[in-house]
This record gives structure tokens, sequence and C-alpha cells, in this order.
């Protein structure tokens, strides 16, 4: 529960346009397609109302077969934020639910206690989003320009942190761990309103990280911290290991 009780409203952003996994959100793993895994772990977070904000209608009927719920956004929208404040507004025009969760529609196997997790920061009341980091020493992740780094102000034996900059580059320097960012977001909702109508700015074209356009402008980003980083489907390749995953589990 957050914003003085009321539970948050957790949207999945889906399309089927993807350069390296075509109709990727309706692959089937185990029986179903990967848009219900995802909604499924949603639902299981029990956090508030799961909503897959879908760019096309073949994803809608999808989640709607499998009793999920589907609001049908415009598929020219640019960003996965943008289709969720979209989504927001649909499904929640007189703003009841105060946070809003942004769930990658990739993440098939993933824990609903990292769902859980990324509400943390914003018992803060200053935050305005909310994400999670993993600490990693692996040299291969720190050089791994795929790997976005979270650079984080966190004091010692700390849980949350604030994130000061998010990058590609292998950073901070110096020994500790690198923090291995997930791309999950609990918004306000006046933060998530504000962000969608902001420009691109200048170290987000540069680094491609959306993140960047709200530290840009002044907003807080707060990350807490968790144990492991949730397996993503972007290649046939991952697409098959989470076949064989989710296939074993079932």
């Amino acid at each position: 529960m957050t914003d003085n009780g009321r539970k948050s409203l957790v949207i999945i952003p889906a399309r089927l346009a993807a350069t390296r996994l075509p109709d990727k959100p309706l692959a089937t793993i185990a029986g179903a397609p990967m848009i219900v895994h995802v909604w499924r772990r949603a639902v299981a977070a029990d956090i508030g109302p799961v909503v897959v904000a879908c760019g096309d209608r073949a994803i809608a009927d999808a989640v709607e077969a499998a009793g999920g719920e589907a609001v049908m956004t415009d598929p020219d929208l640019l960003s996965g934020s943008d289709r969720v404040q979209a989504a927001a507004e649909i499904r929640d025009p007189d703003g009841r639910y105060g946070t809003v969760v942004n769930l990658q529609g990739d993440l098939p196997a993933i824990n609903p206690a990292l769902i859980r997790a990324s509400l943390a920061p914003l018992g803060e009341p200053a935050v305005d989003i909310a994400t999670l980091v993993v600490p990693t020493a692996d040299p291969a992740e720190r050089d791994n320009p795929n790997v976005v780094k979270a650079v984080m102000s966190l004091a010692e034996g700390a849980a949350v942190g604030r994130a000061l900059y998010f990058t590609r580059a292998a950073a901070p320097s110096g020994a500790g761990p690198v923090w291995h960012h997930i791309g999950i977001y609990a918004w306000r909702r006046p933060a998530l309103d504000r962000f969608v109508a902001l420009p691109p700015s200048p170290l987000e074209k540069r680094e491609k990280l959306e993140q960047l356009r709200a530290l840009e402008a002044g907003m807080r980003i707060d990350a807490a911290i968790v144990g492991g980083v949730p397996f993503g489907v972007d290649t046939p390749e991952d697409l098959a290991r989470a076949r064989a995953l989710l296939e074993q589990d079932a």
C-alpha cells in the first residue's frame, strides 16, 4: 500500500513491433503467451489492479482470453512510459491510484516479490520515481554497455539509496560494487504525467536512457537493493531459455 493507503496500479506496456524478436509478447511459453505470464506474476504481487497497455489488438485479445484486463493505446506512442501514462489516464481518469508501476512485458519469470520491492523507496515523500538495483562485482557486467548501471548515493548498510545518474559506462570507478539497474519503475502519478510532457533531454539522447530525462528535470529517483536480476527476453536465444525454464516449472 502506498500514498495514504491506496493501492498501486500496475501497467505492463506491450506492442508487437520488435526488431530482434518480432511479435515477442505473443510468443508461446509453457502453453501461454509471454505477456500472459508477466500479467500473472504481476497479479501475484498483489499490490493493486494489473492492466496491459496494448499497442496492438492481438495482444489485448490474448490478455483478455486469459482473464486479464487490457486497454488499447495509440500504437504510435514512442516509449513504454508514454504508453503507461496513456493507459493510466484511460483506466484511472480520476487519479484514484497515486502510484503507477511500470512493469516490462518481457519478464515472464519475474519473482512477484521484486514487483512489490519497487515500491519501497516511495516511503520517502520526496521521491518521485522508485526503481531497483542489484549489486555486482562481475567485470563483464561492469564493462557491458547493454547493462545499465546506476550511480548510487547509498549509506553503508542501507537498503534504499538515491540514484544520481544512470549510464552504460563502467561507473562508478574505485573499489566497491557496480549497481546493475533493473528497469521496473514505480511512479508517483504527478511525476509520470510531468515526465511524459517533457521533451527528450540531452543526456537521455546521448546515453539512450529515458530515466536521465527525469534526473535532468530535477526529479528524484531512489532505488531499492534486491538480490537478483530478473531474466528478460530480447532474442530468440532468450526465448528458448525462457521456454526451458518455465516448461520445467509447469
